[in-house]
């Protein structure tokens, strides 16, 4: 891809392709709105089935930042890579997905993206763990260039416009979806002793707290980083695997879900204002100040 016009617009891949591949395949991806990441259906279904957001990664800063987390299925490496860390070599073992899990009351912790099952000759399970993948939220207006690069599909298309220009969202990730799987869905195969395994790009994994890393033997949980990176000779953009992050989940959860203090000082002297205006008389209504609403 060239990269000088890669950073007059924020697209980089749209149905599974740069933006700047004419060839034969590219365009029916384009035309027929398909995906070929290995999606539950042949065709995109990003935000709506009829009308897909069929933008799989976006250029921020000069680096591809993947924002549909169908794009990480591509030749199921993510599983392959999983699997491997899982369960020992030789075992049998497939994938299912969209597991719901329950807590000790019925009450749903969420769906596990990808549980793998290891399995006998005779396919009863032995034993499994989970894998959970995660792409980065955007904020901004992302459908303003992509319906206008649709209507114009040419490699030179070019999105200048400031207001509300889309771009990565890495703390909503992390705070409210990352974290909360975590917390959630982790506990409990932490209790039963399961192994668990998170899919991020490189770039979001960045801009969680530093983890401790320990041996791939006594690691109980582990982050699998992957990047699209350029195919040599193609037009196309290849998952590749950059590193894997091998912890423990006590370490893991205790890190990412703690929130570095800010000033104390600063939150006593707010303090000190609440109660002046409180001794005052004034009602906790007339108190309120600074609310922020996310």
């Amino acid at each position: 891809m060239n990269s000088d016009k890669n950073n007059n617009q924020p697209l980089v891949e749209v149905f599974g392709f740069p933006i700047d591949n004419q060839s034969e395949r590219a365009i029916r991806y384009r035309e027929n709105k398909l995906c070929p990441f290995n999606n539950i259906v042949s065709n995109c279904t990003k935000n709506s089935i009829e009308y897909p957001l069929g933008v799989c990664s976006l250029n921020h800063k000069d680096k591809s930042v993947i924002i549909c987390p169908i794009r990480f299925r591509e030749d199921w490496k993510i599983v392959s890579d999983a699997a491997a860390f899982i369960f020992d070599k030789n075992t049998a073992w497939t994938h299912v997905g969209e597991v719901r899990l329950k807590d000790k009351f019925g009450k749903s912790a969420g769906n596990i993206d990808y549980v793998l099952v290891s399995y006998d000759e005779k396919g009863r399970v032995l034993d499994f763990g989970s894998l959970e993948v995660q792409a980065v939220y955007i904020s901004g207006n992302l459908t303003g260039p992509f319906t206008a690069y649709l209507e114009n599909p040419t490699p030179d298309f070019t999105w200048t416009q400031a207001f509300k220009y889309p771009k990565p969202d890495y703390l909503s990730s992390s705070r409210k979806r990352l974290i909360p799987q975590i917390i959630a869905k982790g506990s409990i195969l932490k209790q039963w002793n399961k192994k668990q395994a998170v899919a991020l790009q490189t770039a979001f994994f960045n801009t969680l707290p530093p983890l401790p890393e320990v041996e791939i033997e006594e690691s109980d949980f582990a982050f699998f980083l992957y990047d699209i990176v350029p195919v040599m000779g193609e037009k196309r953009l290849e998952l590749q695997l950059s590193k894997t992050v091998y912890t423990k989940f006590a370490i893991a959860l205790e890190q990412i879900a703690k929130f570095e203090a800010g000033s104390i000082s600063e939150f006593t002297q707010l303090l000190q204002k609440k109660l002046d205006v409180k001794r005052s008389g004034a009602s906790d209504i007339d108190n309120l100040e600074n609310i922020v609403v996310e």
